[in-house]
């Protein structure tokens, strides 16, 4: 393993310009719905930060567990694409139906204006087909708690890069493989990015992997893990982040950890891995609410296991 290793950027990659103050936000639903407090905690804090925000039309839309049926849905988002005073979307939960939707987005809009869309967990899948289809990054994040806040102002307003530091107490952090890897950084939430191979995944070949999860069971996360490999996806993946897997704190199967799985299933890889980077779902504060470092996805990351630190380039300008 070099060094000092050179990330391959991918050369058609469309940065998104930053925000500025003044600019339109919009708080989209393309999954499962909020309720009213959470839509109006997002416009305070939106606002606080000297931005403009609206909300789409089926913002608090039902259909079941979705907000609004998969047209309501799609259109919602894609009008926010379209809409050339839109400068960032945000989604307002994850949830479930992201997936039925990713596929069919107006992916020409999107390139001829592009401009980050926030979100996770479900909204992984919205992440995948951007950057698949459209070569345009996001945010892995939300507007709930100080410092996935603070983490995602940054990311959408200020071209400075962001440094997270392997957290040694996190679960995850007990999983590494030494060495340096540079690449664009593409993932999210395990079961989403499993769940769409042959579907939505992108090439990963020179990149980064981040992952992240939130449900207990030892062999599930086998499972997702074993399908990545299975497939190819991560075939000439340069290195692989781990987020939190809190969802696996004291618990064991049959003498093993969530450690164990991770470390067996990624060791065979023969890349870097570094874990214990405090981003995903199970980062909660003192109300409960997410509280993680929001992550830039599809610009360039630099891992380096014996600092413990993982760099990530703005993925805006």
């Amino acid at each position: 393993m070099p060094d000092d290793p050179k990330a391959i950027v991918p050369p058609d990659l469309l940065i998104a310009p930053k925000l500025q103050p003044g600019d339109l936000v919009r708080l989209v639903s393309p999954a499962s719905y909020p309720d009213q407090p959470h839509i109006d905690s997002y416009i305070e804090t939106l606002e606080s930060w000297g931005l403009r925000c609206d909300v789409s039309d089926n913002v608090l839309g039902k259909h079941g567990y979705m907000a609004g049926t998969d047209a309501e849905r799609l259109e919602d988002l894609n009008k926010a694409f379209r809409d050339p005073e839109v400068r960032a979307v945000i989604a307002t939960r994850g949830g479930a139906g992201a997936y039925r939707i990713s596929d069919d987005i107006d992916f020409e809009a999107v390139r001829s204006d592009p401009k980050l869309l926030v979100g996770f967990s479900d909204i992984t899948f919205l992440h995948l087909s951007l950057f698949t289809h459209s070569r345009v990054g996001g945010i892995h994040g939300c507007l709930n708690g100080d410092i996935t806040q603070s983490s995602t102002k940054q990311l959408l307003m200020t071209t400075d890069p962001i440094t997270l530091v392997s957290n040694s107490t996190a679960v995850s952090a007990a999983v590494k493989i030494e060495g340096h890897a540079a690449g664009p950084i593409i993932g999210g939430n395990l079961q989403s990015v499993s769940t769409s191979v042959g579907v939505r995944m992108p090439s990963m070949v020179g990149a980064i992997l981040f992952l992240e999860y939130h449900r207990k069971g030892l062999g599930t996360v086998d499972r997702y893990l074993t399908q990545l490999m299975r497939s190819g996806t991560l075939d000439g993946i340069a290195g692989v982040a781990l987020g939190s897997f809190e969802c696996g704190r004291g618990y064991r199967d049959r003498g093993w950890t969530i450690a164990d799985v991770l470390q067996d299933r990624l060791g065979s890889l023969n890349v870097p891995v570094l874990g214990g980077i405090d981003s995903g779902h199970d980062l909660l504060d003192q109300h409960g609410n997410s509280n993680f470092n929001a992550i830039p996805l599809g610009s360039v990351a630099t891992l380096d296991t014996h600092k413990g630190t993982l760099t990530v380039e703005p993925v805006v300008k």
